[in-house]
C-alpha cells in the first residue's frame, strides 16, 4: 500500500518543486502534466496544472474535494539536461510502480536534483566529433572535418566558460558563433580542402536551438500555446544571435557574400 501523505499541502509542495525542476531542464508540457498527475494519483489525489513560461501553478485536490491546496514555483533558468529529465521521469514511474512513500520520494528527488559533475573534456570532445560528423554528412572532406572539429572545440569551450560565469546565453551564442565561423573560414582562407563552404556552414551547427523548436511544436500540438509561443520566440532569438555571430565572422574573414 502507498504511504499516506500529510494532506494536500504536503503533496502539493513536493509536486510544484518537482514540476519546476522538470520543466526547467527541458521537459515538454505534456510530459510535465502526465508525470505530476501520475504521482498525485498514486497518493489518492488529483492534480491540475497551470504552466507558464517562467512559473508553474499546481493545485492538489483530494477525492472528496474537501482537501485542496495550491502552490506556485518559479521555473529555474537552466540549460537543457536530458539526463536530469530522464531521471525525474523515471522517479515518477518508480513512485507509481514501486509504491514509494512521499518521504522517500522527496529524498530521492533531492538526490536527483543535486548538481552532478560532468567530465567537461569528454563532453567537449564528443560535441566536436559529432559536429565533424555532421560536416561529413553534408559532404565535407577530411580537411573540412578537421577544421570543423577545431572550430567546434574552441567555440564550445568558450561556451562552457561563459555559461559557468553566468553570462547571458544570447551574448554567449553570438560570441561562440563568431569564434567558430572565423576558425571555420580558415579552410577557405588557406585552401585546405575542396569543400570550404561546407566547413564554414557546419562550424556553427552545434549552436542551433533544435530542442526549443521541437518543444515549442510539441506544446503547440497539445494546445499549450503560451509556452509554445515563448519557446518559439526564445529559439528564434537564439537563431538570430547565431546568425549575427556567423555573419560577423564571415565579414571579418572576407568569406561568402561579404
Amino acid at each position: 500500500m502507498t504511504e499516506a501523505v500529510d494532506g494536500a499541502r504536503d503533496l502539493c509542495l513536493f509536486l510544484v518543486r518537482y514540476g519546476a525542476k522538470l520543466f526547467g531542464c527541458g521537459s515538454t508540457c505534456i510530459r510535465l502534466e502526465k508525470n505530476v498527475k501520475r504521482i498525485a494519483a498514486v497518493y489518492g489525489y488529483g492534480a491540475e496544472l497551470t504552466i507558464m513560461p517562467r512559473h508553474i501553478h499546481v493545485t492538489v485536490t483530494s477525492e472528496d474535494g474537501d482537501d485542496v491546496f495550491t502552490s506556485m514555483a518559479a521555473v529555474e533558468g537552466r540549460s537543457i539536461d536530458f539526463d536530469l529529465n530522464t531521471r525525474l521521469s523515471r522517479l515518477s514511474w518508480k513512485i507509481a510502480d514501486g509504491r514509494i512513500g512521499l518521504a522517500k520520494a522527496r529524498k530521492m528527488f533531492e538526490r536527483i536534483a543535486r548538481p552532478r559533475r560532468q567530465n567537461e573534456w569528454a563532453v567537449l570532445t564528443a560535441v566536436s566529433a559529432a559536429n565533424a560528423a555532421f560536416c561529413r554528412l553534408f559532404g565535407g572532406d577530411a580537411a573540412a572535418m578537421a577544421v570543423v572539429f577545431l572550430a567546434t572545440f574552441a567555440g564550445f569551450m568558450i561556451k562552457q566558460m561563459l555559461l559557468k560565469r553566468h553570462a547571458d546565453v544570447r551574448v554567449t551564442v553570438m560570441v561562440c558563433a563568431f569564434i567558430s565561423s572565423v576558425l571555420g573560414a580558415s579552410d577557405m582562407l588557406f585552401s585546405l580542402g575542396s569543400t570550404p563552404a561546407v566547413a564554414l556552414g557546419t562550424s556553427v551547427l552545434y549552436l542551433v536551438p533544435g530542442i526549443p523548436f521541437i518543444n515549442s511544436f510539441s506544446d503547440m500540438l497539445y494546445r499549450h500555446y503560451v509556452c509554445a509561443f515563448s519557446r518559439f520566440v526564445d529559439a528564434v532569438v537564439l537563431t538570430c544571435c547565431l546568425s549575427i555571430g556567423l555573419c560577423g565572422g564571415m565579414m571579418m574573414m572576407g568569406a561568402g557574400m561579404f
